[in-house]
């Protein structure tokens, strides 16, 4: 635009002094018409006398035409100046105000096109082209591509994503989409996991939206993404398919020229790997098509709010804020079941609660029974990372707060009231004051501090072509930023919180032998160390109301019975744990319900799984994106040892899980 002006008032300096030749003679001519005609003799009279006056006049006449357009010239290039004046101020905003290439886990290369500019503010808005750089160089003809951005009040506005078309096939069946339940690939007793499984399906389809805006010295920019792979209480498979629109990421940012940061929304966690310092949308995301990633992969989408210092773009530190939540694993615990004999009143009395369900009237999902946190404090995430210039290189640590209520008289009773009462009655009393109907009394809090340690080297082996990371971490009560999911914690006899040791790492070879071709390996694994004690209590009562007397009989009176299981087993991990039925498949509870096996507890030792797979572009250019590609998949998963508790016995059984899995995807990006 700026070559266009420039040439456009070059032209119209050109023909100014044209101009202005044409206006002299033009005023030489008038001039001359509006004389008087004179005789010979009368002008050789007159010579002498009225010939310097005239041609003086005429002098005086042109003079002032000249200075008048030397004005004028000098306007226009006051103009002129003005206006390249506006154009590189024009560029240097929209320079600044281009955005940066937003990807999802697979991206394909951004390509410069230019940027529509929408003026508000009046009914004859107008829309006018300016060139937009970017990472590639090239400028797409605009006839061709439309824009790469939308120019709206400031602010650049860069929609993304891909459509996807999608498969999995799993040798032993999970019940799962394309999102694979890693500790959940089934024991030998799992009816489900006799059959293949084959998902097809678009739910990974996604959608993302980049606001970017500058003022003064920072750079604002406000992210949206979001996919279909989430479960709404009435979604179903049966006609429609009609899974929720899910939040995956949505933040805003204030990034200032100093090396400073402010980030706050949903977002990747501190904890997750970037591919050069902390930057959002610039994590280190396996390639892979199962959005659960790999085994041994660290990572969270989950509210956080982050504050980040670069220095010279080779050392940055971090700390966010995220948002917390205590998964629970285990079996065993202490409770008192009371069921009505003829009704279906079962009630249940436990000593111990650290996470409550969802309310609808909230706007949590009420039918989830993993339930919802209620821990006092947020996760709490520091990070530091370095690009010395060759490879990257962080490490993290994280600290995690968990509470849980305890009821010391929550599990207590006695047979001594029973209907027939034994000779020696068993008796387990509230350490308060004696008494034996569960209760809140004495009630307190239990709180515990877990955290880890965590890390992550990425270094390219010869060429850039070939890339080598690892990555891993471990700790107490950070088992829920592993992919596998492996627990945070379990509970005691006395219902207080028990965290339980994980560790988890990932090494990863990616092999880029073409710009057309990205092929990927990766083995990862995820451990639980044991958590597991002796002493729980477990109280059945069993309660029969009256039967009034009839023609035929006579009244049966009310009874109740009381049964004691104490000092059993429990926690996570126990080798005295009843792992007989691991293997043997049981009959389904009905046509819809298949059985989730025999008696098992089955509690994950180590998951660890071997990937392989590649990502083949069939286009990549200023109208998309078009990329295929397949993943193959092993894992194994092993469950510690348990006896169940038999005399003299001198190992356990073990039971063991493997899965074959094989994706496919097929998938066009939005330009």
């Amino acid at each position: 635009m700026r070559v266009f002006l420039t040439c456009l008032l070059a032209l119209g300096l050109a023909t100014s002094p044209a101009m202005a030749g044409d206006d002299t003679k033009k005023v030489s001519n008038d001039t001359a018409k509006t004389a008087p005609a004179k005789t010979a003799s009368d002008s050789n009279k007159n010579a002498s006398t009225e010939s310097t006056p005239a041609v003086e006049a005429e002098l005086q006449q042109m003079r002032d035409l000249l200075k008048a357009q030397s004005d004028q010239l000098e306007q226009q290039r006051a103009a002129l100046q003005i206006e390249q004046q506006k154009v590189q101020a024009l560029e240097e905003r929209l320079s600044a105000t281009a955005p940066s290439a937003a990807a999802p886990s697979a991206p394909p290369p951004s390509v410069a096109v230019p940027a529509v500019e929408y003026h508000a503010g009046n009914s004859a808005s107008s829309a006018t082209m300016a060139p937009v750089g970017a990472q590639s160089g090239i400028t797409a003809a605009p006839d061709q591509t439309g824009p790469e951005s939308i120019r709206y009040k400031g602010i650049s506005i860069t929609p993304g994503g891909f459509v996807a078309a999608e498969t999995a096939y799993r040798q032993h069946a999970t019940g799962s989409d394309i999102n694979t339940p890693f500790n959940s690939i089934p024991y030998p007793d799992v009816a489900l996991g006799h059959l293949t499984e084959n998902a097809f399906t678009a739910r990974q389809s996604r959608l993302s939206l980049l606001a970017q805006s500058r003022i003064g010295s920072a750079k604002l920019s406000g992210y949206y993404e979001a996919d279909w792979l989430g479960t709404g209480v009435t979604s179903n498979n049966r006609q429609s398919n009609s899974y929720v629109f899910r939040q995956r990421i949505l933040y805003g940012q204030a990034a200032f020229d100093n090396g400073w940061s402010f980030t706050g929304g949903q977002q990747w966690s501190l904890a997750t790997e970037d591919r050069k310092g902390i930057e959002n949308r610039q994590e280190a995301i396996p390639l892979t098509i199962d959005p659960q990633y790999s085994v041994g992969f660290t990572w969270a989408r989950q509210y956080g709010f982050r504050v980040v210092k670069t220095f010279d773009n080779k050392f940055t530190l971090g700390f966010a804020v995220e948002a917390p939540q205590a998964t629970v694993g285990g079996r065993g615990f202490s409770l008192v079941t009371t069921t009505t004999v003829g009704t279906a009143a079962v009630t249940t009395s436990g000593n111990t609660f650290i996470d409550s369900p969802g309310s609808g009237a909230g706007l949590y999902n009420f039918s989830d029974t993993t339930g919802y946190t209620v821990n006092k404090s947020p996760d709490l995430i520091f990070k530091a990372t370095a690009d010395p210039g060759w490879g990257h290189y962080e490490i993290y640590g994280i600290l995690s707060e968990f509470r849980s209520r305890v009821y010391p008289c929550g599990v207590v009773g006695t047979n001594a009231n029973d209907t027939a009462p034994p000779m020696t009655p068993t008796t387990i009393p509230c350490p308060v004051d004696g008494s034996t109907a569960p209760s809140s009394l004495g009630v307190f809090d239990d709180s515990r501090t877990g955290g880890g340690l965590g890390f992550a080297v990425r270094v390219p082996l010869g060429t850039k072509k070939v890339e080598f990371a690892l990555q891993g971490a471990g700790g107490d009560g950070i088992g829920r930023y592993g992919s596998a999911q492996l627990p945070d914690l379990t509970f005691r006899p006395d219902g207080t919180v028990s965290l339980i040791r994980t560790a988890h790492g990932l090494g990863e070879l990616e092999f880029h032998p073409t710009s057309k071709l990205d092929i990927y390996a990766y083995y990862g694994g995820e451990y639980a160390w044991r958590s597991a004690y002796q002493g729980y209590d477990s109280i059945t009562i069993t309660k029969t109301p009256a039967i009034p007397a009839t023609m035929t009989s006579t009244a049966i009176p009310a009874t109740t019975t009381t049964a004691f299981k104490i000092n059993q087993i429990g926690g996570y991990g126990s080798p005295f744990a009843n792992n007989s039925g691991c293997s043997t498949e049981t009959a389904p509870t009905n046509q819809l319900t298949p059985s989730g096996g025999g008696t098992c507890a089955g509690d994950t030792r180590f998951i660890w799984e071997a990937t392989l797979g590649f990502w083949h572009k069939l286009y990549q250019g200023p109208m998309g994106g078009l990329r295929w590609g397949i993943q193959y998949s092993y894992l194994t998963r092993t469950g510690w040892a348990g006896d169940n508790n038999v005399s003299g016995a001198t190992s356990g059984n073990s039971p063991k899980a493997t899965e074959n899995m094989i994706l496919t995807s097929f998938r066009y990006y939005i330009p």
